[in-house]
């Protein structure tokens, strides 16, 4: 059911809640990445360690998604939830420039040339799904509205 004499949402929610939303995930990848380049990697390879690990940053995207507009109490309708993983996703893409130049001693070109590996098209479909997965966990009743 949906309460209509709501007060009016801060604009400030949807930034908030894709942030704790970006934070949730990226916490999710700190955890998830020294165990993929560790141990899968050397053993499986690189694609292959990536597309084990993807299910549950999937997982992890599903979570973060629901729980950070619950969180934050955004309201709105579907435009909200589809900034909320947009803004979420600039900020993944910064750190994940950050952790590139500053962790790998990667360049730009470095980084965008990953993405015509196997592995970096399995990552860049994750990243479609991080963008996308806020819009696909909103709560029922306001996507039918």
């Amino acid at each position: 059911m949906i309460e209509t004499n709501l007060p009016p949402q801060s604009p400030k929610r949807v930034p908030h809640a894709a942030a704790v939303y970006f934070a949730l995930v990226f916490a999710a990848g700190l955890l998830l990445g020294p165990a993929r380049v560790i141990w899968l990697e050397p053993w499986l390879g690189n694609a292959l360690a990536v597309l084990i690990e993807a299910p549950f940053l999937i997982a992890a995207m599903w979570f973060a998604a629901r729980a950070a507009p619950r969180w934050t109490r955004v309201r709105g309708e579907w435009p909200s939830f589809l900034a909320i993983g947009l803004v979420a996703l600039i900020l993944q893409q910064v750190a994940d420039l950050a952790v590139g130049f500053g962790l790998r001693g990667m360049t730009l070109s470095d980084q965008l040339a990953h993405f015509v590996t196997p592995a970096g098209v399995i990552y860049a479909a994750t990243l479609v799904i991080f963008a996308l997965m806020p819009l696909i966990c909103m709560p029922r009743a306001r996507r039918d509205t």
